[in-house]
This record gives structure tokens, sequence and C-alpha cells, in this order.
């Protein structure tokens, strides 16, 4: 069987205030033609397929579309929300839509109870875990402890309880969207720590032939058998050295994978540069940027005249323009988003109780501020998904 495996469509984000659904419309459009194309069994998006819970109406609108698309060329299609989408908004008619091919997977609950597909070989069933919000769904699996291991566990345990209860011979895919320790992030994710801990180990998926992965908007390979297809645009400049595709993925008739990558169309590519304002627009060998969106880092240690204006006379598509002036590691002038780079809000929030009281919090305090920390998280998922 062969399957195309993408993910985070996030469609009606914007990359630094420019529209991209003319460049989504332009990857669903590619989307249909390599499934006619490469004679494809059956589409898999691992996730995120909106940017927000309530995506503007042409989102929706190109949602509509695809689907619409999709459907028309006979290939069944499985979906499962991500930690972007509202999965109760998504999964809206999700029973009618079955009926034309297109399986959306939004409840936790059907989790062990998948879209089952046949080919010359016999059945290949397709489990879609949608985004598994720790604390919201804890009841839902029995858990004690409200952790993305122990709930994503929970739920491939339905899995593979299911699947043991098949013909022998039964080919097996799951679609899930998590951080799967290994992975490489970017900036435009959005952060799902809880308890101090995002990522869970890849043996988590064990006794499936394929993981077809969401969350990450890298494309990478965990292993042989665990991949994220990652995001078909870039969404940030901490992407401008990805190459953005999709997996084209043959299952043979003993579950054995073969994959590929498929590159998605680049709508603009992307740069980063950095160095005095009067270097960058005089270096020859920045012309190859000039029509690329550009980030560019000004290291001149006093901020000069008008930068946006110089610098969009030479690079016309620059969006991002970042201070950074070249100073010694001590100086008290580095920058505060300098100093925070790369710490979590619990590593923030410690250092500045260390800051208020001269020491920081013991192990009990610390572990009061991570509960807050993922009440508060828990407490904007039901509100996002309640609007």
């Amino acid at each position: 069987m062969r399957v195309l495996h993408t993910s985070d469509w996030h469609l009606g984000r914007a990359f630094h205030r420019v529209s991209m659904l003319g460049a989504q419309a332009d990857f669903i459009g590619h989307l249909v033609t390599t499934v006619r194309e490469h004679a494809v069994d059956a589409v898999v998006v691992s996730g995120d397929v909106y940017d927000r819970a309530v995506p503007p109406l042409a989102a929706v609108e190109l949602f509509d579309d695809a689907l619409h698309r999709l459907a028309a060329l006979g290939v069944p299609t499985v979906m499962i929300s991500g930690n972007h989408d509202s999965a109760r908004r998504l999964g809206v008619g999700a029973g009618l839509i079955d009926r034309a091919g297109i399986h959306l997977r939004t409840e936790p609950s059907a989790a062990g109870t998948p879209v089952v597909l046949a080919d010359a070989h016999g059945d290949v069933a397709f489990y879609g875990l949608p985004y598994l919000e720790p604390a919201l769904v804890k009841d839902e699996f029995a858990v004690d402890r409200a952790g993305h291991e122990t709930v994503l566990g929970a739920a491939m345990d339905r899995v593979r309880a299911d699947l043991a209860g098949r013909p022998p011979g039964t080919r097996s895919v799951v679609l899930a969207h998590a951080f799967v320790t290994g992975g490489q992030v970017s900036d435009s994710e959005r952060d799902i720590t809880v308890g101090g801990v995002a990522a869970v180990p890849a043996g988590v998926f064990d006794g499936v032939d394929y993981v077809a992965l969401g969350h990450l908007h890298g494309c990478q390979t965990i292993t042989e058998r665990v991949r994220y297809s990652g995001s078909p645009l870039a969404y940030s400049f901490s992407e401008a050295d990805h190459r953005k595709s999709m997996w084209l993925v043959d299952l043979d008739a003993t579950g054995a994978v073969t994959a590929e990558r498929l590159d998605c169309p680049v709508p603009r590519p992307l740069a980063r540069v950095r160095g005095a304002l009067d270097d960058l627009l005089a270096d020859p060998a920045l012309a190859r940027h000039e029509h690329a969106w550009v980030e560019a880092t000004l290291t001149d240690p006093v901020r000069p005249a008008e930068p946006m204006a110089r610098l969009t006379e030479r690079f016309p598509h620059t969006l991002s323009l970042v201070f950074d002036p070249e100073r010694a590691p001590d100086d008290p002038e580095v920058s505060y988003a300098r100093r925070l780079a790369g710490r979590s809000d619990q590593q923030i929030a410690q250092d500045f109780v260390a800051h208020v009281r001269g020491a920081g919090p013991d192990e009990q305090e610390a572990a009061v501020l991570g509960e807050a920390f993922d009440a508060v998280r828990a407490d904007d998922a039901v509100r996002e998904v309640a609007r």
C-alpha cells in the first residue's frame, strides 16, 4: 500500500504578517497532483490542519476545497487534530464526511478504532491518535499521572489490543501528533511541555508498521518506521535550511517500509543575514538573497538610522529586523531576550524567585510552579475549544 504522509498545514497562518493562503492553496494543488501522479492509495494528515482553534473563513474555505478535491480522487484520507486545532470543531460532520472517504479522527476515545483499508495483500489498519493534552484526557485513559508518555502509552495499548484481535498479517499505520525524543525543533511550534517534559520516547509506538508523526516542522526520520513529514511551508526563519517535503511510504506485504521524500513548492526562499548594516548592503556574496524573504540581524554597536528603509532598497522582501550588537557576554547591555534564549517558562520563573529572595525554589516549590504552568496551559486549551 502506498501512503502519502503530510502534516502541519497550519491553514490560515501568516509569515511575519505576510498571508500564506496563496502558498497554502498552491500546496493543496500540489498534494492533489502528487496523489494522482504517484498512484497513492491513502493520504494521512497528522494534525495541525489549521493554525488556531477558530480559523479565519478563508482558511476554512481552503480546507473545504481540499476535502472536495481529495474525495473526488477516490483516494481515502485519514486526518487527526493537532495541538493548534480545535478537535471538536474539526470533527464536526466526521460521520457524514466518512462516507466520502475522508476520515477525521479527533476523539481520544476512538484511539483503538481504526480505519481499515485493503490492498492486494490484505488489510491495513490506520489508527488516528489526535493530539492528547494530558490534563484533558487522563480520565479517558484511566491514568494516574498526566504526562505525554503516560497518555500516549495508554492510547497505544488500545491500538495494540485492537491489532492483536485482527487477522494475522494485518499491517498497521499510526497517526500521532507529539514531540518524540530525537526530533529537531524549530521556532514555529507551540510548546507542549507538561511537568517539565515535552518529549516521549519512540518506543511508545512499538508494535506497528509505520508511525506518521506531526507537530515538528522539519521533515525527519526518528527510526525507519517513525517519521515526521514536517510542515509543507516554512513558518519561521529558523526553518530557512529546511527542505519542505512529504513522505511517500510503501508498505509491502510483510509491512516492511520504503520511504521517499517528495519536495513541496517553495513560494519564496528564506535567508538569514547577519552583520553591520553597511557590510550587508555592500557584500556581493549576498546578491543571491535579494529576492528572498530576509531576516537581518544587525551587529552595529550603535543602532543605524532608518535601517529597515535602507535594507529594503537592496532586499525588498525583508520581513524581520533584529538588533544584536556585538558585545562581551558579561556586558550589562546584553539583551534580555538573549539571556532568556533557550530557557523554559518554568526555568525563567525559578530564576525570578532566586532573584527576588536570594535562593531558588526547593523541590516542593518547583513542583508547585510546574503544576501552575500545566494548569494554565490546560485551561488555555479548554478555553480555545469552548470559543
